[in-house]
Formats: C-alpha cells, sequence, structure tokens
C-alpha cells in the first residue's frame, strides 16, 4: 500500500491520520488539541485514574517486574512486547498486528507494517527512533477486511486509535503500548549516534536504562555503557526533541490495554496490567515470562528540582548540563546507588515530562495551554510549585 503525503500541521507527530481518506479526523483523534483523558480511560478502561500510583500512570490493575524466561534474540530487552503480539496471531486471537518494523535501508527508521503470522512477528523486534505514520495502515486492514486486530504503538498514536476506535467496525481489537521517552527524526538520531562513537554505523543496539547509563552495542560483539551525565546532550540542536516529545501528557500510554516499558523495571521490564484484556494478553504467555514484585527506592523531589530549574533556564531549549566536568564520574557513580529507581524513578520520569510541558508550552504556544494540559498533570506538578496562571487551566468541569 502506497502511503498518502501528510498534511503539515503544527504540533504532529505524523501518527498516520492525516494520511487516510479523511484527514480533517485528526481535529477529533489528535492528542495535541484537546485531549479529554478522564473520558478516554473510561472508554477504555471502564473508569478514569484514581489517586494514588495511578495519578501518575493511570488506571491500572497491577504492575510487576518482567522478562521471558527465554529471551528472544534481536530483541531490545527480552522480547515481551512481540511475544504478546505473536501469542495473540497463534491462538487466532487476532489476524493481523498492527506494529512498526526497520526499513530497509534504514535499521534504526521505524516503518509502519501489518504482520499475519506469529513467526514474522521478529521484523518487529528491537528499537527504532523516528516518526512513522503507524494508523494510515488501518485503512488496509479495513480493505483487507480484518475484523480482529492488535496494535502495537506509542502513545500518541494509541490516543488517536483510541479516538477512531469505533469507527473501525473490529469486533476485537488489542491495544498493547509503549511508554514513549522522547522521540527525534531518524536523521536526528544518526547525528546524536555520531557525537557518541566515530563509526555509528556499527552500533546495532541503544538503550537508555533506569540505571541512569545508555548501553550501546556493536556489530563486532564489543558493549558500552555511558552515564547519562557524560552524554554529548549540550552538542545537540535545541529543537532536537520536537515540541510535541517537549509537551506530551501522556509518557506511560495510559490507553493502551497493556504498557510495556523499562522505567520501574530496575533492569528488566515494566508491565503495566490496565484492563481485564491486558490480563488477558499478560495471561497468555504463561510459563514464558517471569514476573516480580515492583519495588520502589530512593527520594525523586531534588531531581525533578534540578530538572525544572534547568528546563527554565534553557528558554524552550534542552536541559542545560553544565555539571564541571570533574564532577559528572563521582554524580554518575552515585545517580544509580542513592538516585530514585525502580517505581521511584518512574514517577521521577513522569513529574518531570509535567513540569518539562508547563514549562515549554508556556514559553513557545501559551495559547494552547488551557487545552493541550490536562488537569493530572497540573496536579502532578503542582507539588514543585508549577501552577495555572490566569487563563492556563480549564475547569475541571470542561475536562471531564
Amino acid at each position: 500500500m502506497k502511503l498518502r503525503a501528510p498534511v503539515v500541521r503544527s504540533l504532529c507527530t505524523d501518527c498516520g491520520v492525516s494520511r487516510m481518506a479523511d484527514p480533517s479526523a485528526c481535529g477529533n483523534a489528535c492528542q495535541f488539541i484537546k485531549p479529554n483523558y478522564p473520558m478516554m480511560e473510561q472508554a477504555a478502561h471502564g473508569r478514569s485514574r484514581k489517586g494514588g500510583d495511578e495519578l501518575f500512570f493511570g488506571p491500572f490493575q497491577g504492575m510487576h517486574r518482567a522478562r521471558m524466561v527465554k529471551p528472544l534474540d534481536g530483541a531490545q530487552w527480552t522480547g515481551i512486547t512481540t511475544s504478546i503480539a505473536a501469542d495473540l496471531l497463534k491462538a487466532g486471537k487476532v489476524q493481523a498486528v498492527l506494529t512498526m518494523v526497520s526499513d530497509s535501508n534504514d535499521r534504526w527508521k521505524p516503518k509502519p507494517a501489518l504482520i499475519t503470522s506469529a513467526s514474522d512477528m521478529d521484523r518487529a523486534r528491537g528499537m527504532r527512533m523516528g516518526f512513522a505514520p503507524l494508523l494510515a495502515l488501518l485503512e488496509e486492514a479495513q480493505a483487507r477486511r480484518f475484523s480482529r486486530l492488535a496494535v502495537i504503538g506509542i502513545p500518541c498514536q494509541i490516543y488517536a486509535l483510541r479516538k477512531l476506535e469505533d469507527q473501525l467496525g473490529l469486533d476485537r481489537l488489542y491495544v498493547i503500548g509503549t511508554p514513549c521517552s522522547d522521540n527525534t527524526t531518524t536523521e536526528n538520531f544518526h547525528r546524536f549516534l555520531s557525537l557518541l562513537d566515530t563509526n555509528p554505523d556499527n552500533i546495532n543496539y541503544l538503550e537508555f536504562r533506569a540505571d541512569y547509563h545508555v548501553e550501546l552495542r556493536y556489530y563486532d560483539g564489543r558493549q558500552r555503557v555511558i552515564p547519562f551525565l557524560q552524554l554529548p546532550i549540550s552538542e545537540l540542536p535545541s529543537d532536537f526533541f520536537p515540541l510535541t516529545c517537549r509537551t506530551c501528557v501522556d509518557y506511560t500510554n495510559v490507553l493502551a490495554d497493556i504498557t510495556v516499558g523499562y522505567m520501574a523495571g530496575e533492569g528488566d521490564q515494566w508491565v503495566i496490567v490496565r484492563n481485564e484484556r491486558g490480563a488477558e494478553m499478560l495471561a497468555g504467555l504463561g510459563e514464558k515470562i517471569s514476573l516480580q514484585p515492583i519495588k520502589s527506592h530512593g527520594k525523586r523531589q531534588a531531581a525533578v528540582k534540578g530538572f525544572i530549574a534547568n528546563t527554565a533556564r534553557a528558554a524552550g531549549g534542552l536541559p542545560i548540563r553544565r555539571m564541571p566536568r570533574w564532577v559528572r564520574p563521582i554524580v554518575s557513580w552515585l545517580q544509580p546507588r542513592i538516585g530514585p529507581r525502580g517505581l521511584e524513578f518512574a514517577r521521577t520520569r513522569v513529574e518531570m515530562k509535567a513540569a518539562e510541558t508547563i514549562l515549554h508550552l508556556r514559553h513557545t504556544l501559551p495559547s494552547k495551554m488551557k487545552n493541550m494540559i490536562p488537569n493530572h498533570v497540573w496536579e502532578i506538578a503542582s507539588r514543585y510549585n508549577l501552577k495555572p496562571l490566569t487563563g492556563e487551566r480549564l475547569d475541571k468541569s470542561e475536562n471531564e
């Protein structure tokens, strides 16, 4: 299927809706126009988020630290996401899985694909960086008369999917979400790789880990670990992460049936089961997956306050890191030992994203704050004295 050209819009991650037959559907489906999370959570899960950790992570039935007992070759972690999708295909619960594979000319570039065979899910393993119009292939799925579908996507794609769900005429939809740790163009990502290594083409794996390190693997078998504080962030352009990613209010993919990420996994993966369909998918893996309780260590407040101060000083660009070079190895050693870990690390990142959203919109697009920032984001940020100014927040009743 040849994809249509996207309709050029501001604050767009090219989820694919603008490439469909009715590009005006963006007005209703887009996360970056006027998201209504209480309503959408109610539709997806039968209820909206409560207090406690649901304020941070959205509705859930349970959370686990998880790994596949036999890790899959080529998987970014151990292969939980693709294993769930393969199991759905093998069991006949779905006819196809809509997901991302690598572009034939660039292993780092994502390309949307409809996969119909469990054995073919290995094409979807691994990490890619960039934007790709995943949801445009919903039209192909309809043309092929698929009535049972699974979709693997990032938050902005899943929000739009849920908005379109009732129009798709599906008998069954399984939604597997991954948290989004900020995106950029594939071209920008190649630039980042070139700053990490003089031979970036030899890198075949990159992961931002919850122990404050980036892990690199190479085609020649080498491995390398770089502390976050040693990353060349200051050498990247201020728009390396687009405004959409710096103002995303759904870091943990709250509208998925099941979310599979890393932030609270402490070296394993973090699985959030949000509803009965999510529980069904996890149960399908049976003894092939190892599940452990989620733990929490450390305190996040100092890290979040430092991030907020840097983001405010950056005036709309990337957070500034100006720690003296000689101090960085000491802090890099301390962070994974005394910094927030496990669930506290995940809370840290969600609070940082809430603050980042407010600060960047206030600096760049203040007129959009009222509609783009849900009430739960203001509640998360309020403990750091980030409160709405006049005209920046909807009345509570308008966001329910």
